[in-house]
């Protein structure tokens, strides 16, 4: 894999993430249809720790506010935001420890993600027809658990894992705008989650440019795609979303009879 090869795919990666369109389909699907080398979930990950460090910085004053509460035993008990993304990672959280074999290979099948690209399309445009903006409601934590479980499906490439929490957030009665809020922020302990576990399979030896190559691009985009999506939503729904995704499925499928 050569540079360019890996600022193509940092860039998809930052759209990816953060759009729901589904970033490990992509990353996946671009090298398959290139005939591009794979270079593994290790280098996933370094685009994903790139679209990490996108996020945190965009929801700095969010994170710096709830890094303040850790600090303080007494309020952080009673503040709610910090134990509702914790109890909305833990289903995702198990599922990459006892799914991590197959979402390197059967999940990764083009035609599996093509299904999931279209099936889950239509789910997030069946979410998106309900308009909660103007009777919207606040979460609790039942519905921050059934995010997580919901978040937890995004082990399969296809899925989108921003798509599936904003689905699961529309379907709970919360406007476009807070579900994508919400989808961003509990992106922050799953990539990392992601990254701290595949520090174990990663040596030195393996990084290079590519690597950094990939992880400032995907990093930059996904500011980006984050800065378009909140503003988007909020005078817009996610049709256009669900459209690109049904195409692309279509696209896919017809390739792998083709082929």
């Amino acid at each position: 894999m050569n540079i360019l090869q890996s600022l193509v795919l940092g860039i998809v990666q930052g759209f990816g993430e953060f759009l729901p369109i589904s970033s490990s389909a992509h990353l996946a699907l671009l090298p398959w249809l290139m005939g591009w080398e794979y270079k593994g979930l290790s280098y996933d990950v370094a685009l994903h720790l790139g679209t990490l460090g996108a996020v945190l910085v965009y929801f700095r004053q969010d994170f710096m506010d709830m890094a303040r509460q850790c600090l303080k035993p007494r309020v952080l008990i009673s503040d709610s935001r910090v134990w509702k993304l914790a109890l909305a990672t833990v289903p995702a959280g198990l599922a990459g420890v006892l799914l991590e074999h197959k979402a390197e290979t059967l999940f990764r099948h083009p035609a599996w993600m093509a299904v999931n690209l279209m099936l889950f399309a239509l789910v997030l445009a069946w979410a998106d027809s309900a308009d909660n903006d103007s009777q919207e409601r606040e979460l609790g934590y039942r519905d921050f658990f059934i995010i997580g479980c919901a978040q937890a499906l995004s082990i399969m490439p296809g899925v989108s894992r921003s798509g599936i929490t904003i689905t699961a957030a529309l379907f709970l009665g919360t406007s476009r705008a807070r579900a994508a809020r919400i989808s961003f922020l509990l992106s922050v302990p799953v990539i990392a989650g992601a990254g701290l576990l595949e520090l174990r399979h990663m040596q030195l030896a393996e990084l290079g440019w590519e690597y950094a190559a990939g992880f400032a691009a995907s990093a930059l985009s996904g500011w980006i795609a984050i800065s378009f999506l909140m503003d988007y939503v909020r005078r817009s729904s996610y049709r256009l979303f669900v459209a690109y995704r049904l195409a692309l499925g279509a696209v896919l499928l017809a390739l792998v009879f083709l082929r």
